[in-house]
């Protein structure tokens, strides 16, 4: 009887490099579980604390002009995390048409904190198209007025001596703005997100 044939030699080689690959995988995913343990990251809140809105007029040819101020509330709970603010867009619409972009000044925000950042917007000569203009004249005559209020923000994400570069989004919809600054202003919670 013939003694059988030896094994193929890629095949030892082939479990070697899956070994090799096998480990690197883990100690690589032990290590991203580790630092998130350390870290605990939690998510950035955003809420619109006070909006008005001033100047307000449009005109018969549907052109319109208002300042907005918004106070928008940015609470960073992490305990091991503090933000760079770096870039802030801010877009005010009404039934996803824009009314006014602007940018806000940069800052920095702590670990644990809350800040309150004022945001002025400005529609001048704004185009309404449609039928904007007209259920625009509608929320004014009933008193108050939802906007949509969308910020991008350039951010750096400070973890250690590390600093990550991230693209915040914060979308805060149906935010009521009473015309009449003698009303009162209910605050608005935002929807957050980080690419």
């Amino acid at each position: 009887m013939a003694p059988p044939p030896p094994p193929p030699r890629h095949s030892a080689l082939c479990r070697c490099i899956a070994g090799v690959l096998l480990s690197l995988i883990i100690i690589t995913g032990l290590t991203v579980l580790i630092i998130w343990l350390a870290v605990q990251p939690r998510k950035l809140k955003y809420s619109i604390e006070h909006g008005s809105i001033g100047g307000y007029s449009l005109a018969k040819d549907d052109h319109l002009n208002a300042s907005f101020h918004f106070v928008l509330r940015a609470d960073n709970p992490n305990r091991r995390i503090s933000i760079y603010y770096d870039r802030i867009d801010v877009t005010v619409s009404y039934e996803d048409q824009k009314l006014s972009v602007n940018n806000v000044h940069p800052f920095y925000q702590r670990r644990r904190n809350v800040t309150h950042v004022d945001m002025d917007l400005v529609a001048k000569n704004a185009v309404l198209y449609g039928a904007v203009a007209r259920d625009l004249k509608l929320e004014r005559a009933s008193g108050d007025v939802d906007l949509d209020v969308r910020i991008r923000a350039a951010i750096r994400m400070k973890i250690g001596v590390f600093k990550i570069r991230r693209t915040l989004k914060v979308l805060c919809e149906q935010v009521t703005v009473p015309f009449n600054s003698s009303q009162s202003f209910t605050r608005v919670y935002c929807d957050s997100d980080i690419d």
